[in-house]
């Protein structure tokens, strides 16, 4: 879970920056958006797929 502590004369401006930065981080603005919608089986498979050959192509 992700904390955010106010430091000293912050704003709350500068207090939701720093905790979309962390949320970005911790790839959790990420998973939210790919599980906001519904993706066929065939599609994350697919979707896989493309994932892993990019590691191999880049050796990563």
């Amino acid at each position: 879970m992700i904390k955010v502590k106010s430091r000293g004369n912050e704003s709350v401006e500068q207090m939701i920056k720093r905790f979309k930065k962390m949320c970005e981080k911790e790839g959790l603005t990420k998973d939210i958006k790919r599980n906001s919608y519904y993706e066929k089986p065939s599609e994350r498979r697919r979707r896989r797929m493309r994932k892993s050959i990019k590691r191999v192509a880049f050796g990563l």
